[in-house]
C-alpha cells in the first residue's frame, strides 16, 4: 500500500473506514514501541483528511492543491505540537499557542489536523490545557496523539480518544523488510536488540549499534567482577562515547531481564540478549536474586523520569554505584 510499511496495512485498513463512513473521530492515539512508522501512519491518515479529493483507498491523491500544500509543510490547516528539544517536555506555553489557533475556523474546506509527537511529552499543565480543547471541540478539527507510554497520559485525555495500538510486527515480516534494506548479516540480533521494531533495528545497524551495545555490556560486567570502577565507567559513557540515556537505559534494563529468566532457567532462545547468554549466566552466581529485582525496578523508574528535568550523569552514575554494591553483595 502506497508510503506504507508492509505491517501497517491492518491499521490503515481501520483509519481507511473511519474516512470511508465519515465518523472521524474527534481525537486518534497512536501507542506502540518506537520504531514502528507511528509518524509517517499519522501523517499518512492527516494527509487524507486534508486532501481534496482522497483516492479509492482513502490516500491523499497528491495532486491537488491542498496536498502541494501539505508536502510543502505549509498547509494552514495543519499542526505539529512537539518539544523543542528531544526528550524535552511539551509545555503550557504550546498549548496557549494551539488554543488561539484553534478558535479560528479551518482555511480550507476539508480537516484540519493536529499531531502531538510524542503526546507522552504533555507535563501536567499542558495536559490540562490539551483537555479543555477535547472537551470543547472546533470544527472540523482531529487530534492524533502519538506515545509510548500512553500511561503517562491523564485519563481523561485517554478516555476521549480513539485507541489504535501498532504492535511490533510479526518476527519474519521484520526480517524480510530489512532485507529489502540491505541489513542481512546480524538481522535478528539488531531486531532484538530493538524490541521487534524494523526501523530502530536498522537504525541500529546503520549506527554500528552490535558493536556499541558490546563494549557498554562489557564495561558493565568489569564492574560486577571488580575490574572496572563505577564512577570511570561513568565518564566514558557520558562523555567519551556519549549514548543517548533513552538506549543506554534500554539495553541495562534488557540485560537485567535476561539474568531474571535465567535464574528462572530459561532457555537461550527466550532471552532478549542469546548471544549475550554466556557471560550472563557466568555473573548470575555472583548476584543476590532479591536485590536484583530491586535493581530493576530503580531502572524501570529512571526510564520514567527521562523526560524530567533530572540530571542524566548523576542518573547513571546513580544506577552505576548501586550496581557495583550489588555485585559485591
Amino acid at each position: 500500500m502506497s508510503g506504507l510499511y508492509p505491517w501497517q496495512q491492518s491499521l490503515w485498513h481501520q483509519l481507511q473506514g473511519y474516512i470511508q463512513q465519515q465518523r472521524i473521530p474527534q481525537g486518534l492515539l497512536l501507542t506502540g514501541y518506537a520504531g514502528q512508522g507511528k509518524r509517517q501512519l499519522a501523517e499518512h491518515y492527516a494527509a487524507a483528511l486534508i486532501c481534496e479529493q482522497p483516492d479509492a483507498n482513502s490516500f491523499a491523491c497528491g495532486h491537488c492543491s491542498a496536498c502541494h500544500l501539505f508536502q510543502a509543510k505549509t498547509h494552514p490547516d495543519f499542526l505539529l505540537v512537539e518539544p523543542d528539544e528531544a526528550g524535552k517536555a511539551i509545555g503550557i506555553d504550546k498549548i496557549r499557542q494551539l488554543t488561539v489557533k484553534l478558535a479560528l475556523k479551518p482555511q480550507f474546506e476539508q480537516y484540519r489536523v493536529v499531531i502531538f509527537d510524542p503526546a507522552d511529552a504533555l507535563n501536567n499543565a499542558s495536559a490540562n490545557g490539551f483537555l479543555k480543547c477535547l472537551e470543547e471541540p472546533t470544527e472540523r478539527t482531529c487530534f492524533i496523539l502519538i506515545a509510548e507510554q500512553a500511561n503517562k497520559l491523564p485519563a481523561t485525555i485517554r478516555s476521549r480518544c480513539q485507541k489504535i495500538h501498532c504492535a511490533v510486527p510479526d518476527k519474519q515480516q521484520a526480517l524480510a523488510w530489512l532485507a529489502t534494506q540491505g541489513v542481512k548479516q546480524n538481522a535478528e540480533t539488531l531486531l532484538q536488540m530493538a524490541q521487534g521494531s524494523p526501523l530502530l533495528a536498522l537504525q541500529y545497524q546503520q549506527q554500528g549499534a552490535i558493536e556499541l551495545r558490546q563494549r557498554y555490556f562489557q564495561q558493565w560486567l568489569h564492574i560486577a567482577e571488580g575490574k572496572a570502577h563505577w564512577l570511570e565507567v561513568a565518564e566514558q559513557w557520558q562523555k567519551t562515547e556519549p549514548l543517548e540515556t533513552t538506549v543506554l537505559l534500554t539495553w541495562l534494563s534488557s540485560w537485567l531481564v535476561d539474568l531474571i529468566k535465567l535464574a528462572q532457567a530459561a532457555a537461550v532462545n527466550e532471552l532478549l540478549n542469546p548471544d549475550l547468554a554466556s557471560d550472563l549466566q557466568g555473573l548470575l552466581a555472583k548476584l543476590n536474586l532479591k536485590a536484583l529485582y530491586a535493581y530493576y525496578d530503580k531502572v524501570l523508574i529512571s526510564r520514567a523520569q527521562l523526560s524530567t528535568q533530572l540530571n542524566k550523569q548523576l542518573l547513571i552514575e546513580s544506577l552505576l554505584i548501586d550496581w557495583s554494591q550489588l555485585s559485591q553483595s
